[in-house]
């Protein structure tokens, strides 16, 4: 199929089929409505490609991840956090030679303008890291002039790696003063994911020695979650940079979307699904609960919207959750109930007939809550990893010569034009 034909108006029109390296063709529409006038209707745009991206792909139906190529689980397997930022930015793998030096770039910025930290301070105490992370990313393009024009190359790549390398301390910051403990400046001597943990938990009082099980599973987390494709949050970053933003209004537009209860708090709705159910001898109730049409209840955490398989992210993070609460040796019933519940959803002819396994979500939010993050936190150590992803599309969109400033059009059902009545006129 090289091109489909489309009658409007008794006229017939031609348009071409695009196929990519692999995944579905895409049908061509760019001409239609200066040809016929119309325009497509696709809610949530589930059936559109907006842009050409060669960064991530995904085939729900069989349940594959890959990133530039290279299956999630083996990267979370076999490489680093600082190997996949690489990957995703540059479109190869690093070199030992290579590794090392953007790992030392990127650890080069770690540190934030001293000025930032007083931002924190105009919060109330008890704001949700989120809105602080939103206001203090934005608020960045007012500190780093040098890294703005979005049409200088060197700029784009210096700005990249300012907001991979400070993201984790200013959502460590944020965190700290959530809680009213002092700020931890980074340790350059510590793995991207260790420095961060040691910002999070750490105190000026005492050393901070990181955990190497905690240390592994948080640089799987962020290995598997640093891109997604076309995401809400994505998509939101490639619509601000399209109209010439910053790199840094970009990124704070894509947190603001990663907020969403719907994108990035899936991990902690699903967490609190499992402390409603409380205890193991509950489950068989909510079990029931589920699979009543009737009622509103719904298992978070299990079913994917792309992912109509077993998510391959979800694979590994089982593998992390078990290690995690072994290491830990938790006894909390509320990793009781996860892991029953994640046993009866893999056996149960009820959830394997309508494919829902458990997600990424689930597992992650498990985890999180096991090293001793609070809720709060889950979207913003989501927004640490998905930064990776989000600056590596934003710098594609701006390299692309179709690129254009996003404009999506309506199915208007307003009123139709009509005359204006004077206030002393209308009854």
């Amino acid at each position: 199929m090289t091109s489909v034909k489309l009658e409007a108006n008794g006229k017939t029109f031609e348009y071409p089929v695009l196929s990519g390296s692999v995944g579905p063709d895409v049908i061509d529409i760019r001409k239609l409505y200066a040809q016929t006038g119309a325009f497509t209707f696709d809610p949530g745009f589930t059936s559109t490609a907006a842009c050409e991206s060669a960064i991530t792909y995904i085939d729900g139906d069989v349940g594959v991840l890959l990133y530039r190529g290279y299956p999630i689980d083996a990267l979370a397997e076999h490489s680093s956090f600082m190997e996949v930022a690489y990957l995703l930015l540059n479109g190869e793998l690093p070199t030992p030679k290579e590794d090392a030096q953007f790992t030392h770039l990127i650890t080069r910025h770690t540190m934030i303008h001293e000025q930032l930290a007083q931002f924190y301070r105009g919060f109330r105490r008890d704001a949700h890291p989120m809105a602080i992370m939103c206001g203090i990313v934005g608020a960045m393009a007012a500190f780093y002039h040098d890294s703005t024009d979005i049409h200088d190359p060197q700029q784009r790549v210096i700005a990249s790696h300012r907001l991979i390398a400070k993201m984790p301390t200013l959502a460590a910051m944020a965190y700290k003063y959530s809680i009213g403990q002092p700020f931890i400046y980074p340790d350059n001597s510590l793995s991207f994911s260790g420095n961060f943990l040691r910002m999070t938990f750490g105190v000026p009082a005492e050393p901070y020695v990181v955990d190497p099980v905690i240390e592994n599973a948080m640089e799987k987390l962020l290995i598997l979650q640093a891109d997604h494709e076309q995401n809400a949050s994505t998509s939101t970053v490639r619509l601000a940079g399209s109209s010439g933003a910053n790199p840094f209004a970009c990124i704070s537009a894509g947190i603001a979307c990663l907020w969403g209860p719907a994108h990035g708090g899936a991990n902690e709705a699903a967490l609190n699904m499992l402390r409603q159910i409380g205890t193991p001898d509950r489950i068989p109730e909510f079990i029931a609960r589920a699979k009543n049409k009737d009622d509103p209840f719904r298992l978070m955490g299990f079913g994917h919207r792309v992912y109509k398989n077993y998510d391959p992210r979800a694979k590994v993070m089982q593998k992390v959750a078990d290690e995690v609460l072994t290491s830990l040796g938790l006894t909390d019933p509320i990793f009781q109930v996860a892991r029953e519940l994640e046993q009866i959803a893999l056996n149960d002819p009820y959830f394997i007939d309508k494919k829902l396994y458990p997600n990424v979500d689930f597992y992650s939010g498990v985890v999180m809550s096991a090293i001793g993050f609070p809720t709060s936190m889950f979207t913003v150590l989501f927004a640490i990893a998905r930064t990776v992803g989000w600056i590596s599309q934003w710098n594609e969109m701006i390299g692309d010569p179709e690129q254009k400033i996003g404009r999506p059009r309506q199915l208007y059902t307003g009123p139709a034009q009509r005359a204006f009545v004077p206030l002393a006129e209308r009854v």
